[in-house]
């Protein structure tokens, strides 16, 4: 199981105006982190996102021996992204991707490595390269809501 140290970002960095917040809550008897907000595609933003470095330094960990990420979410029925970087990656619109959906009960999500899309970037996804891991609400105007009670990796 991961430890992650979620941290709160948004378009804002970039001149949009979507809003939200990053709390920690009980949500169904369990403790979680939860993402909130009003995602706005005013002045060229649209997203509001929860994400942490898998180490403290910013660096990498080498995940090879895993297969994918469970994670257990709780959310409004909304479609959100699973977003990870790499040490590949040096532009912050790049990404590996999969989209999934938080429904209003606990549920665990798996994203097999395999499965990922390479978003403007014409690197492959290495897991041994690993740095950052984010739950995105993104795309579109809508409410996000949106809590991880745990996050890990996963083998076969």
């Amino acid at each position: 199981m991961l430890a992650p140290d979620w941290e709160y970002v948004a378009d804002t960095v970039m001149g949009g105006v979507s809003r939200g917040r990053l709390t920690q809550e009980t949500i169904a008897g369990r403790p979680a982190a939860r993402l909130t907000g009003a995602v706005s595609l005013e002045n060229d933003g649209g997203f509001v996102q929860m994400a942490f470095d898998l180490s403290a330094d910013g660096g990498p960990i080498d995940a090879s021996s895993w297969h994918g990420i469970d994670m257990d979410v709780f959310g409004n029925g909304e479609t959100y992204e699973l977003r990870l970087r790499t040490t590949r990656l040096t532009r912050p619109w790049q990404s590996f991707r999969a989209p999934f959906v938080a429904p209003a009960e606990w549920t665990t999500i798996r994203v097999p490595f395999a499965t990922l899309d390479a978003h403007r970037t014409e690197a492959d996804f290495d897991p041994a390269e690993l740095r950052r891991i984010g739950i995105v609400a993104i795309g579109r105007e809508f409410a996000a809501d949106v809590a991880v009670s745990d996050i890990r990796f996963y083998a076969e």
